[in-house]
């Protein structure tokens, strides 16, 4: 199985990673990122791009970029890691259109084009007779879609509820824990990496709010946009709310909900019982899936880092690998 990986910011160098230290059969034919690119037909040693990145910044040559591997690269998937716009998808989203547009399958981590164009997508590779595969947009590590789209096929998917953001999940867990402020919160999230220099994503339930988009249209075949989220985010939130809560014997979580039947969609802070499976701790994730068959599903793990989301990525690719023996 030939792979293109364009990015190899944290993301892709785990992905890097994971296929060195790996016997998976795993060839690497192109690569690329903001600057420089190479590729080979006869494969690029995953350890010398991870060399050649530490060493230079650069994971390849300065005249290649991400368009000429992506467009002239020998691949049988495209796997799209890059820094991407959210609310464009771009540039993710046109290096998607012409991996399909030439036959290849798809993997990406990138939310964007999944959330704002995902039937469109869908229906190209479905043309080129090619699979698109996204397992790393929500819930990172946790095999979420897979299980969903694939695993509870006959069931009836009757509700989801969901700690989907790592960020807010440790902020609520400090406030709780220690009693900080949100904003000393926030500050020692910033530190540790788990918050981003502008948190507001995060903070305001618009990360998550993105994950129910993706959930909604991929699992339920909705067409909703992030306009049809109830949001409401973490960033009002005071130490007494906190405080009241702890008397109760309850916690405060960020919880993104569907439940279909009722076309709810809706992200909010949720007060809930601290015995409850939703209330883990520091940047992980939870999730509980209401079903008609197998009753109620309870998944948790880590939300996002680079193996983790290497993780979802390479289930993908080998996914994609055992079902089309092969490539194309």
């Amino acid at each position: 199985m030939r792979i293109a990986l364009i990015g190899t910011g944290a993301v892709g160098r785990g992905i890097l990673e994971a296929i060195a230290g790996k016997d998976t059969g795993i060839i690497l034919t192109g690569v690329a990122d903001s600057r420089s690119g190479m590729k080979s037909q006869d494969g690029i040693p995953p350890s010398e791009v991870l060399r050649r990145k530490k060493e230079t910044g650069l994971c390849g040559d300065t005249s290649c970029n991400a368009d000429e591997v992506v467009r002239n690269a020998v691949y049988d998937v495209l796997v799209e890691v890059s820094p991407t716009d959210a609310g464009t998808g771009e540039p993710a989203t046109s290096y998607i259109r012409t991996a399909l547009s030439r036959g290849c399958h798809v993997v990406t981590s990138n939310k964007g084009p999944v959330a704002l164009h995902y039937h469109e997508l869908k229906q190209e590779a479905d043309k080129a007779g090619v699979s698109l595969r996204f397992e790393a947009t929500v819930a990172g590590a946790i095999p979420i879609l897979h299980t969903l789209l694939e695993s509870l096929g006959g069931n009836d998917i009757e509700a989801l509820y969901g700690v989907l953001n790592g960020t807010c999940n440790y902020i609520l867990t400090r406030m709780a824990e220690e009693g900080l402020s949100y904003k000393q919160a926030l500050d020692e999230a910033r530190a540790l990496g788990y918050a981003e220099a502008d948190p507001t994503y995060d903070v305001k339930g618009i990360d998550a709010a993105i994950k129910l988009v993706i959930l909604a249209n991929t699992v339920w075949n909705q067409r909703i946009t992030l306009d049809d989220i109830d949001i409401t985010g973490i960033d009002l939130l005071t130490e007494e709310a906190i405080r009241l809560a702890e008397e109760q014997d309850a916690t405060i979580r960020l919880i993104g909900e569907i439940i279909p039947e009722k076309q709810l969609y809706r992200v909010s802070p949720r007060i809930i019982q601290r015995d409850h499976p939703l209330v883990v701790q520091g940047s992980l994730n939870a999730i509980i899936l209401r079903t008609d068959l197998a009753g109620d599903l309870v998944f948790s793990g880590k939300g996002a880092g680079s193996i983790e989301t290497a993780s979802a990525v390479l289930g993908d690719i080998i996914f994609i690998r055992d079902r089309y023996a092969g490539g194309n």
